[in-house]
This record gives structure tokens, sequence and C-alpha cells, in this order.
């Protein structure tokens, strides 16, 4: 049955919906508007070089940058944590800090990308700052090295980490035990091997291994790496007949986008997605953006030259965050924003995994099962974000294929269908269950009642 229009009526109005899509055309915050920065050209705010010169390093360098913008209550606060809690050393490009809101001291604490990216003490959770289940290498990657800095986690995929540094540090970082320098909470691991003989290490174990199809290049940020020593290694990875995907992770598309946009850079992502197109061979970028602000048109530029150099896709791999992205609205604008202006491909959400004082940040299984529901429908199904949960001695997971999850402890279970690198001889794996936690502080009372006691035993 059909309903005739009236002429003076004409169509209904369009139902509301919980979220009003709205299309909102990127823009590049003026960073002349920070004190420290008023005389930046835009030639040399373009430049990669300036931009790696003038990161900022400690409280004193952001000051500086900052001025009074801030009152002195964030940097006593930003210290603090320094010194006691980060995992992370301080690094941000000024392309990152740029987009932060630092109009004052409150509007700059609420910042999304300042929250995960410059955290401070009072962030962080004083009752439960960590979960009691928390661990440095909380994915277990290092065992499952077959050769140093190449996890085998996956049947056919597996996790090449070139090098253990990055342009910017993010304080949820999942490799925090190995990436980064130092800081007083923690005493970073080191490679063993020279760089050189590292990577040849893993050529030969993927020569010798025609199971494995798919190499996550990263580390670290692969931006890091001289071009030459990336490009080669890349090369080689082509000429293995096995090989039929490679993926670049790259946080600096986002952070550092004059990276991506140097012509020597192109040339040779040219060069490499031409032997990959030969090849037949899928070469993909991958990066990481938490928050619609940091979708600049630097960034979308970036994204589209190396779309135009011949990469097969860009795509997204951000971290789900209390107060970062942790709503259906924050979750559907980054969406948008890089689908619909930066050709940048929606691709997942990670729950931020269990590192030590991260409990702020990480919402609950059920919270992360709410929000997939809430962003279905808007986006086309190609590019709705899937939500995982990284479950230790599992891998990825969609949030709702836990196998059991007992809301009241917070202990979800979830099973496998493959054997990782170290599991080759169990026969029980395919059949063992394996746990996750919720942050304690989302459980009802009865809940941190029972973790409170396992403390005591």
């Amino acid at each position: 049955m059909t309903t005739a229009l009236h002429p003076d009526t004409g169509p209904p109005a369009p139902a509301a919906q919980p979220y009003a899509y709205r299309r909102a055309p990127l823009t590049e915050p003026d960073w002349r508007r920070l004190p420290g920065w008023r005389d930046v050209t835009a030639a040399e705010w373009e430049s990669a070089q300036w931009q790696r010169a003038h990161c900022v390093k400690n409280a004193r360098q952001l000051r500086a940058v900052l001025g009074d913008l801030v009152g002195e209550e964030f940097y006593a606060d930003l210290e603090r944590d320094q010194a006691t809690r980060a995992t992370m050393s301080m690094l941000l490009t000024p392309q990152m800090l740029n987009t932060m809101d630092a109009a004052g001291t409150e509007a700059f604490l609420a910042d999304p990308v300042r929250r995960y990216m410059l955290p401070v003490a009072s962030d962080r959770l004083a009752e439960w700052p960590s979960h009691p289940r928390a661990a440095r290498d909380s994915l277990h990657e290092a065992e499952m090295w077959v050769v140093e800095g190449l996890t085998h986690r996956y049947p056919t995929k597996v996790l090449a980490e070139l090098l253990s540094t990055c342009p910017q540090y993010c304080g949820h970082c999942t490799r925090m035990d190995l990436v980064g320098t130092s800081t007083p909470a923690v005493d970073k691991h080191r490679f063993a091997l020279r760089p050189a003989d590292r990577h040849t290490a893993m050529l030969d174990y993927l020569r010798a291994t025609p199971g494995v199809r798919d190499v996550v290049v990263s580390g670290g940020d692969v931006a890091n790496l001289p071009w030459p020593r990336l490009e080669a290694f890349v090369g080689a990875l082509l000429e293995i007949d096995s090989i039929r995907d490679v993926r670049l992770a790259s946080k600096a598309l986002m952070g550092l986008p004059q990276h991506w946009l140097q012509p020597e850079v192109l040339a040779g992502m040219e060069r490499l997605a031409g032997t990959a197109a030969r090849r037949g061979v899928q070469l993909a970028v991958h990066t990481h953006v938490n928050a619609a602000r940091s979708v600049t048109p630097l960034v979308a530029r970036a994204a589209r030259a190396l779309l135009d150099a011949g990469v097969r896709d860009v795509r997204n791999q951000g971290v789900l965050m209390r107060g970062v992205n942790a709503t259906p609205e924050a979750l559907l604008d980054l969406s948008f924003a890089l689908l619909d202006e930066a050709q940048i491909m929606p691709y997942y959400l990670y729950l931020c995994d269990m590192i030590p004082f991260s409990e702020h940040w990480r919402p609950a299984l059920h919270e992360a099962q709410d929000l997939q529901h809430a962003i279905m429908g808007y986006l086309p199904g190609f590019a709705t974000p899937r939500i995982v949960c990284d479950v230790p001695y599992v891998g990825k997971r969609w949030v709702h294929q836990v196998a059991t999850y007992d809301r009241t402890r917070g202990i979800s279970e979830w099973t496998k269908n493959y054997r990782t690198a170290i599991e080759s001889g169990d026969p029980a794996a395919l059949e063992r269950r394996h746990p996750y936690y919720d942050p304690v502080h989302t459980l009802p009372e009865e809940g941190r009642a029972w973790w409170a006691r396992q403390k005591t035993t």
C-alpha cells in the first residue's frame, strides 16, 4: 500500500536520527595562534625536516610553544606524570600538537588528542590505575618472535617490527615495552641484533615459510626508517613469491604527513607500488587516527598522494579510548572525516590494550559492544569500522565473538581457531579459553570487592 502525497505538503520530513550527518570540510589549525610558532612560515610548516627538528620533548619546550595559553598547574601535572606513571616519553610533532585545543587550561585538558598523546597525572585513576592482569607486553608478541622482531601469531600473517622508534609517542602505545626511550616507570627492552642482521633474518624466515602471505611492516613507525632501507626491505618482500599482501604501518601519515609528501618518499612509493602491481600484490598503508580533529588538509593531501602513487588502499586502525572517541558521535565523526575528506578507509577500532596505567582509557567490553551497535547503518558497510578486542594469546576478535562474559567480575573468555607460533605442539590449543578483563572501576560494587580480595590472596 502506498500513501499519496498532498500537493501542498510534499514529502514527509526525514525522521530525526540519533546522529545527524553533516559534511564537515577539513581545516588546518593556524599554528601561528601559538606563541612559540607565531613566525613560522607555511614553507617551514610543510617541511618534514622542520617538523622533526621542532618536536616537543619536555615540559620546558611545551611551555615555550604554548606560552601562557595554558596555566602552570598543567605543566606541574604533566611533570608529575612523566616522573611517576608515564609509560612513554614525551614526543610530539608540531603537526600533532597543533590539532589540540590550547585555548586555556580547561580546553587543553578536555581535548581528545591531548588526552592520549600528552597524558597528565590527573587523567589517570587514583584507584586501580593498572589492571591486576596488566602486562608490559600485553599481547605477548615477543614470546611469538620467530626471529627477533618478527611476530608469527596468525597462520598466514606476520608482524615485522623493523625499528623501535616513532616520530611521535602515543601514551597508550601497545608496544610500550620496546618502543621509545625509557621512562622512570618503564625501563625499555632493546633489540640485540644490528638492524641489517635483524631484517635479513626476517626475510630469510619468510623465504623459508611459504605459508605466510601477509606482512605488516611496522615498528615503531616505518616513517622513522631511512627511506632507502625501507624501500630495500619492502622490495625484498615483493620478491618472495608467497607474499601477497604488504601493509606499511605509520601513524606519521597523521602525525607527520609532511614526511609522506616528500618527493623522494612518493617516488619510492611509486616504484614499490609499480612492482607490487606487476606481481599482483596488494600494497597498502595503515595509519592510526583516533579523533576527527586530527584529520586535516595536510593529512588528506598525504593520503591522496599515496593513492596517486599506486598504493592499493590507505586504512585506519584506531584505538577505542574513554575521553577520546568512545561515543557514537565521536566514532562517526572520525569515520566520516577519514572516508569523505581524506579517502582513508575506516577499518578497525581496537579496545585499548591492558598495559600498565591505562585503565582510565580502557572501555569495558559491553561498552564496546554498545558502540558497535550504535554506529551500524550510518556508514557504507565496507567502511563501517569493526570494533575488536585483541585478546592475549588469541588475536583480534570482534567484540561480539566473546564465548562467555561475567559482567560482575569483568572477565570475558575467548576461543580461537588456529595455533600461534608457540603452540605448534599443543593438542589442546584450539579448545582452551583465554581471558580478557574489563577495567575494575567499571564493575559493579560486588565485582570491585572481588578484585580487591584478589589483591590480598
